[in-house]
């Protein structure tokens, strides 16, 4: 049994052997891992953080009835533009027009009554001198040229109060904007007045247009901290610049500002409402459309920028290989941001002069030997092929 033992442990040491030996062979026929090497592309950049949102009208408007009646007719066609000042809807003004004569006819009747009483006021007031009539009656002339002046002016008052409703009889567009669809045919009795007036149509204004989104707590405290720090301007106080996207356009084609950030912090939410404004001359852009909005994370700093391919991690730690003027491998922890023309921001861990492997990082351990061939970097859509 002993005998046994001690053969198949014989056996085995010499299978390891054997093994050892092969792996030794083939190291010594492969040699060093062949690995693709770049410096990293040095700039001066800006982070952008990314936000969604919505976009807003820059002034919307219900349009409603100012004077009850009948609507008679309606001058526009339903979603197209219209100018501020364009006749939109007539309501029937034959009562107001009505109306406004008996307005005019009771003004001239109280000219006539001023006309009448100064003249009996001017006689009253030579007659007394003379003694021909008390100071009493002369008095009674004057009050009566006073209540005929205050008798004018309320007809006067009137008469402005009748034109003004004869000309909102005519709903005229009081912005320049897109209409909305007619909300009430000809011929109904709509409602007019200060409260519960009768909505008749909307216009919203297209050029520009808003777009609203909400800026967590931690981004707005690192916006403040830049501020303090004197790396970047704040919306709280300038427009700063920014970008934005519909659902289906690429990047960020559309230029814009943000103009305006809320004065105080949603506690259901814990956001900040902040509002960006766009240019919309071609008039594609409707409030309550989606969009994609990125505005300055940071202040400007030169990065140095590498391909995704490049960066390997531990336990969540991002890191690179480095290649010295030795030919070893050496591990370099790095902290990383986003992309940028297809290349990864490394913000910390590298230097301009730094080879970099880029190609080959699983086959390669810190430490090791390798065989590093120059190239440049580029993003991994346009870099050569890797090599075997």
């Amino acid at each position: 049994m002993v005998v046994r033992r001690f053969v198949y442990f014989v056996l085995a040491l010499g299978l390891i052997l054997q093994a050892g030996c092969r792996k030794a062979a083939t190291a010594a026929v492969t040699g060093p891992a062949a690995v693709v090497v770049a410096h990293p592309v040095p700039k001066k950049l800006i982070e952008w953080d990314q936000f969604t949102g919505r976009l807003g009208a820059v002034a919307s408007v219900e349009v409603r009835a100012r004077v009850s009646g009948y609507l008679e007719s309606t001058h526009f066609k339903e979603g197209t533009e219209v100018k501020e000042g364009d006749l939109l809807f007539v309501v029937d003004p034959r009562r107001y027009n009505a109306e406004l004569a008996g307005a005019q006819a009771e003004l001239a009747r109280a000219q006539a009554g001023l006309e009448l009483a100064t003249a009996e006021a001017g006689r009253a007031g030579r007659l007394v001198q003379t003694r021909a009539i008390s100071a009493e009656e002369s008095d009674v002339k004057v009050k009566s040229q006073q209540q005929a002046q205050a008798t004018l002016a309320s007809a006067q008052a009137a008469l402005d109060a009748a034109k003004l409703e004869v000309e909102f009889t005519r709903v005229t567009a009081p912005i320049s904007g897109r209409v909305g669809r007619k909300l009430v045919t000809e011929g109904n009795l709509i409602t007019g007045g200060p409260n519960g007036a009768t909505v008749l149509t909307t216009i919203v204004a297209l050029d520009p247009i808003y777009c609203y989104f909400d800026v967590d707590e931690r981004s707005a405290l690192k916006y403040r901290q830049l501020v303090k720090d004197g790396k970047r301007e704040s919306a709280l106080f300038h427009p700063i610049p920014a970008q934005m996207g519909l659902a289906n356009e690429e990047g960020f084609p559309k230029e814009g500002e943000i103009d305006f950030v809320d004065n105080e912090l949603s506690a259901t939410t814990g956001s900040i409402r902040a509002r960006g404004v766009f240019g919309n001359k071609d008039r594609l852009m409707a409030p309550g459309f989606f969009a994609r909005l990125r505005i300055p994370g940071s202040g400007e700093y030169e990065a140095m920028l590498v391909r995704d391919t490049a960066i390997g991690s531990d336990q969540g730690r991002p890191f690179v290989y480095v290649v010295g003027e030795d030919g070893k491998a050496t591990q370099r922890r790095v902290v990383t941001g986003p992309l940028e023309d297809g290349l990864r921001i490394v913000r910390e861990g590298l230097k301009v002069e730094d080879s970099v492997v880029i190609n080959g990082l699983m086959a390669i351990r810190p430490g090791v030997v390798v065989k590093a061939e120059q190239a440049e970097m580029k993003p991994v859509t346009t870099a050569a092929l890797p090599a075997n």
